[in-house]
């Protein structure tokens, strides 16, 4: 596993979060067909979760208009979970609508944020979270948390682990079991991860936590590596290292899954996941979107594929 005094898990778990984070910030959008065509692919390389969409305002974010018709043209596969994100009651009553089963609401640690976002600051949303909890649980839905500008704010700068707690505190008290810290517009640093990951996982023990990186400033790897020596084992990621939030300035992509794939694969760190089929995925999703993407994998290739190479042009 490397070397010593290094404690890393045996296995993570990583979301593919490129059909909703991934494509909404995207000028091109894809058509529903390619959507499914693209999950259909997640699933055969074992991707276990899906962010399939989210439910908003599809004027204000056009490319998630379809989010209903992809659900409904996903063929479930055991043990896989697919979520959404929701922002309010009616989100949410679609959701449940097309077979929903697991939702995600997010709350910003940010004041700033929050009101540049939803135009409401964050004890209105409190106060909807509650109504919203309650709503869900009655109809069978799991809620998940995610809380945003967790490591830092464009507007505010540094946030405190105080207020993510605050946050966090919230989510519990309505029964959410499973929070997001997410690095919304790619602030952290690993020192500051590992700190925040060891108070929260104190703090809140009963708590599954959860990371989401952006890979702004090339330290999205860096920062998953000090989320797992802090004892987190759940990472999003984006195919291609598409991403990036309509509402924050300069929140470029999401950390890559094929990169993370294959950082876990040279680490002995098991995945469940096949970086081949999700290379092939990525370069897929490059063609239709029409520009390259910034995932390092799909430039690169593999370490084993540069090994290969060598051996091939010496013989």
């Amino acid at each position: 596993m490397g070397g010593r005094n290094v404690h890393l898990p045996e296995s993570v778990v990583v979301c593919e979060v490129g059909l909703r984070d991934g494509l909404q910030n995207e000028k091109t959008q894809l058509r529903t067909e390619q959507k499914s065509e693209l999950l259909e692919m997640f699933q055969e390389a074992g991707v276990r979760i899906v962010e399939v969409g989210s439910f908003v305002n599809p004027k204000a974010v056009p490319q998630m208009a379809d989010t209903e018709d992809v659900f409904r043209r996903i063929r479930p596969r055991e043990s896989a979970e697919y979520r959404v994100l929701v922002l309010n009651a009616k989100g949410l009553d679609r959701a449940v609508a097309c077979g929903v089963r697991k939702a995600k609401f997010t709350i910003s640690a940010s004041r700033t944020h929050q009101m540049k976002n939803a135009n409401r600051p964050p004890e209105a949303l409190f106060e909807q979270l509650g109504e919203l909890a309650s709503s869900a649980a009655a109809r069978n839905v799991v809620l998940s948390g995610a809380i945003s500008t967790a490591f830092g704010c464009p507007f505010e700068g540094e946030i405190s682990p105080e207020k993510v707690a605050g946050v966090a505190r919230e989510f519990e008290k309505v029964g959410v079991r499973e929070i997001s810290l997410s690095d919304t517009t790619g602030m952290a640093n690993p020192r500051q991860v590992y700190a925040m990951c060891l108070e929260m996982r104190e703090r809140f023990p009963g708590v599954v936590w959860n990371l989401h990186f952006h890979n702004t400033r090339g330290m999205g790897l860096a920062n998953v590596l000090a989320g797992m020596q802090a004892g987190v084992t759940r990472f999003d990621a984006s195919l291609g290292g598409l991403g990036g939030c309509p509402f924050a300035p300069g929140a470029t992509g999401n950390i890559a899954t094929e990169d993370l794939l294959h950082m876990c694969a040279e680490m002995g760190i098991e995945t469940g996941i096949d970086l081949d089929r999700m290379i092939a995925a990525a370069r897929l999703l490059q063609e239709w979107i029409g520009h390259d993407l910034p995932g390092a994998v799909l430039k690169a290739g593999k370490n084993s594929d540069l090994h290969r190479t060598c051996e091939k042009n010496e013989n």
